[in-house]
């Protein structure tokens, strides 16, 4: 693509974007800014972190609901851990929380409440890799940073008709990202070529017909844009298997531990249980008549898929648990948990009696 399409199809796909832009809570319009509005530095990292391999759609209410809890990154840093990782609950990837909080008393503590402005700034934050780095300095401080997620990798792949597949093509399309990112309005360019990616240039079924860079875009003139970005076929993910104990006393109260900081689900309430394997021990927490229920559940991680078998128990009011703290049923919030503890539940509270 020669430099005057690439100059053309930057300033095509911010007029659309003009237009088109969707509406986020954690977003400053165009026209807005154009009125003198900047964006919230900590809105975008807050936003940014959430994105991370969870949808648009799942982020929405967590971030309004976070926002209400904690306006500004001092609210935040100030938080206690417990309290961030109960609302972080059905995002996933729980690491995050544990680095959104790191990073959030950093910045208050040590940088006085103010995020870095240049991307070398903020790699050197916790839980800041070069994604987010990018696209904080790009759509807080319109820096010309490449920002490159899975959207526009995307609608860099099929403009370009680029063959290589994925991971492999990555540099690549970042290389390709950088020559359509303009000097001026970067971050509202990045932010297009992502609303571009998840509107229209969508993973099967593009719409072509009505994207704005239909004209230049070369896989569109070879028939083959549904088909790209090719992608490596991936091993498939080793399955492991473990145990649940769901102990309920009699006056309703349940049994749930806090797991350790570190490692998956770290810091976060759930059932106690059995270590995750090939050849997983069971280890209920106290001897008790633990009963079988009929199905198990299943559930993805990033490199393994998980299979729990679930044991239930009513007990008495002395019962002495060698783990965890049993909860008033009058606190207790499933929707505190993460959420492989709350498919456990689901099965778990089907097989228990009525209180």
């Amino acid at each position: 693509m020669r430099d005057e399409d690439v100059s053309a199809a930057s300033g095509t796909l911010l007029d659309w974007y003009d237009r088109h832009a969707r509406v986020l809570p954690w977003r400053v319009a165009p026209a807005d800014l154009r009125a003198g509005g900047r964006p919230d530095p900590y809105r975008v990292w807050l936003s940014e972190v959430m994105l991370q391999q969870t949808t648009v759609a799942a982020v929405g209410p967590k971030f309004e609901r976070f926002l209400s809890l904690w306006p500004d990154v001092h609210a935040l840093a100030g938080a206690a851990d417990a309290d961030v990782m109960a609302e972080w609950a059905g995002l996933g990837y729980y690491a995050r929380a544990r680095n959104l909080l790191k990073c959030a008393r950093v910045v208050s503590g040590d940088l006085g409440g103010e995020f870095p402005r240049e991307r070398a700034g903020l790699l050197k934050l916790p839980g800041i890799g070069p994604y987010t780095a990018a696209a904080i300095s790009a759509i807080a401080f319109d820096h010309p940073e490449v920002v490159v997620d899975g959207n526009v990798e995307r609608v860099v792949a099929r403009l370009f008709a680029v063959e290589t597949p994925l991971p492999q093509a990555k540099p690549e399309l970042t290389e390709m990202a950088g020559m359509l990112t303009p000097a001026q309005r970067p971050g509202d360019h990045a932010q297009a070529m992502m609303d571009l990616g998840a509107t229209i240039c969508s993973p099967t079924k593009p719409a072509c017909g009505i994207c704005p860079l239909v004209t230049p875009c070369r896989a569109r003139a070879a028939g083959n844009a549904a088909e790209l970005p090719r992608k490596t076929r991936k091993a498939p993910k080793p399955v492991r298997l473990g145990y649940a104990y769901v102990a309920r006393r009699s006056d309703g109260a349940l049994l749930l531990e806090r797991r350790p900081p570190r490692g998956l689900l770290g810091g976060m309430l759930g059932w106690p249980g059995s270590d995750w394997g090939d050849s997983p021990t069971e280890t209920p927490p106290f001897a008790a008549d633990w009963q079988e229920v009929p199905r198990e559940v299943r559930h993805t991680f990033t490199h393994f898929d998980l299979r729990l078998a679930i044991r239930v128990a009513c007990v008495s009011h002395e019962v002495d648990a060698s783990r965890g703290d049993f909860v008033d049923n009058a606190d207790f919030e499933p929707t505190s948990l993460p959420t492989l503890m709350r498919k456990v539940w689901k099965l778990a509270e089907s097989s228990l009696p009525p209180l």
